[in-house]
């Protein structure tokens, strides 16, 4: 299934999903039969997928479902919820960046602002959590830079979610106008249920 983590590949019909196919991999998977998976083998397909989207490692991802579990309302939706507002997955929505990993590269090594109750500063957490009225810029020294512009330039023509808009594009700036909603979340079809199912045994 395409996660869309290679950047701007994913758009193009040059992806290598798109190239080979959806059969399965090795030797034998065009023409070997598919066995059916368990649900276990469902839950943990699913679970893995949204891990390898969001970049995140298997003890900080049960984190966030212990947390999402806490708050109120549905935990699978709570725990996309998280994920998605965490800043490096803001950027890349924002189009600072082609994917979640060179946005999580822009973060560490402190080329992204945040602008919060009037302060602004470096932000080098790539799992720092976003909140309504946050301004979301990229720092001065890396405005100019070739890929940060191409990025912005391919996202502008892609669109963004509803819940951030740019408020600055000559100076690559955006804000967070809400917090994302489920059905904000239409990139790649995700079934949060099973992830709850899996972590509930």
């Amino acid at each position: 299934m395409k996660l869309f983590l290679k950047g701007e590949r994913c758009y193009k019909p040059s992806c290598a999903i798109e190239k080979r196919g959806t059969f399965s991999p090795g030797h034998h998977g065009r023409i070997g039969r598919r066995a059916r998976l368990s649900d276990y083998g469902m839950q943990l397909r699913e679970k893995q997928k949204v891990r390898r989207m969001y970049g995140v490692l298997e003890r900080q991802f049960r984190r966030y479902f212990e947390r999402a579990a806490r708050q109120k309302g549905v935990t699978g939706e709570n725990l996309l919820i998280l994920l998605e507002r965490r800043l490096d997955n803001v950027v890349y929505r924002l189009g600072f960046a082609f994917s979640r990993a060179q946005a999580r590269q822009l973060v560490q090594h402190g080329h992204i602002l945040v602008k919060r109750g009037g302060v602004e500063r470096k932000v080098d957490i790539p799992s720092f959590q976003v909140q309504v009225g946050d301004e979301i810029s990229v720092a001065p020294k890396w405005r100019d830079n070739v890929f940060v512009k191409e990025a912005f330039q391919t996202a502008s023509g892609r669109g963004r979610p509803s819940w951030l808009e740019i408020i600055d594009a000559e100076n690559l700036r955006g804000r967070v106008v809400a917090l994302p909603t489920r059905e904000a979340l239409t990139q790649v079809e995700i079934n949060e249920q099973l992830i709850v199912e899996l972590y509930s045994k």
